[in-house]
């Protein structure tokens, strides 16, 4: 058996979909149920059973001896949440349990950090392990993750195979019920839909113009093959970045958008929310040597192909990825 936590969110229903492509069908989803907007991304995948998120580590204990692998995607993603308890029990205190049950029942885990860890990437974007306890990021979010990946590091007692996956700006089918947190394709896809035209953030640093501010945007379909490569390769454990690796603009994401949509670009601009407004990353880019080096060497998607797939194949069709 597989088990994906998170497993009706955004990554991991697309990692549950990828896993049943390759005819892995004993899945064991764990989630919040109650949550019951997410659950339409799991309607017509094969799961062997549900398991509610805070039952997990009850039901691992009767079953361990089934489960073969873990991907630990749940967790709290919303970057604009400032009440460090919430991060302390869901990401870090709840990882901290899955990766010593891993370690109790022989389990290989692959679990989620994040790019949120590089904070203004005052010391790049490398996932060098040596580096890593000096990032500082940005809000609580990011710090959870960091907290987890610096205490992972340091911990003399590790799972046979362990790979934490630092998610740059992750965009796709299944994340609408993301709301604010949903990716910049998806919410400019419902803006130019509702209004033909499409706002963007306006820069509010000097070395930047509007909409010249870019990120490292990587197709949701790509994170998975990487998943899936390593539930295979089952060496070289660390951390590792997982993003395109190509810095791109947000006029480009803006621009390509409206282009998979037929409609003629209009674009305006509108000051960055206060409350991100100095915790906002100007640029990312993930460095995909390391990655690449333990032999990973699928190509990635190009922004402009991971949006036309998404725009024309799920949004405009309104489709989940099965």
């Amino acid at each position: 058996m597989i088990v994906v936590t998170g497993a009706a969110g955004f990554i991991g229903s697309c990692l549950v979909a990828r896993l049943n492509q390759d005819n892995f069908n004993a899945i064991i989803a764990v989630d919040d149920f109650s949550k019951t907007e997410k659950n339409p991304n799991l309607e017509g995948k094969k799961i062997k059973e549900r398991v509610e998120r805070e039952n997990f580590f009850e039901w691992l204990k009767e079953n361990h001896k089934e489960v073969e692998f873990i991907f630990h995607l749940g967790a709290r993603t919303d970057t604009t949440e400032f009440d460090v308890n919430i991060f302390n029990h869901l990401n870090l205190e709840y990882t901290k349990k899955m990766w010593q049950a891993c370690i109790d029942y022989q389990i290989l885990l692959v679990y989620a950090s994040s790019a949120a860890t590089y904070g203004l990437g005052e010391l790049g974007y490398d996932d060098d392990e040596q580096k890593i306890s000096k990032l500082k990021p940005l809000n609580p979010y990011g710090q959870s993750k960091q907290d987890f990946d610096v205490w992972a590091l340091g911990q003399d007692q590790k799972p046979f195979f362990w790979a934490g996956l630092k998610f740059f700006n992750v965009y796709g089918p299944n994340e609408y019920h993301k709301s604010r947190m949903a990716s910049v394709v998806f919410h400019a896809f419902n803006q130019i839909k509702d209004t033909q035209s499409m706002k963007l953030f306006r820069s509010h640093h000097p070395d930047y113009l509007d909409g010249g501010q870019k990120r490292d945007f990587v197709y949701v379909k790509d994170v998975v093959e990487v998943c899936m490569f390593l539930m295979h390769h089952r060496k070289d454990s660390g951390i590792y970045n997982l993003g395109s690796g190509k810095a791109r603009t947000f006029l480009d994401l803006a621009k390509n958008t409206f282009k998979s949509m037929s409609v003629e670009p209009k674009i305006s601009f509108v000051d960055t929310p206060a409350d991100i407004r100095d915790k906002y990353q100007y640029f990312t880019e993930a460095n995909m040597k390391k990655l690449k080096g333990i032999g990973y060497s699928k190509p990635f998607h190009t922004l402009e192909e991971g949006i036309k797939d998404y725009v024309q194949n799920y949004l405009m069709q309104d489709r989940k990825m099965m």
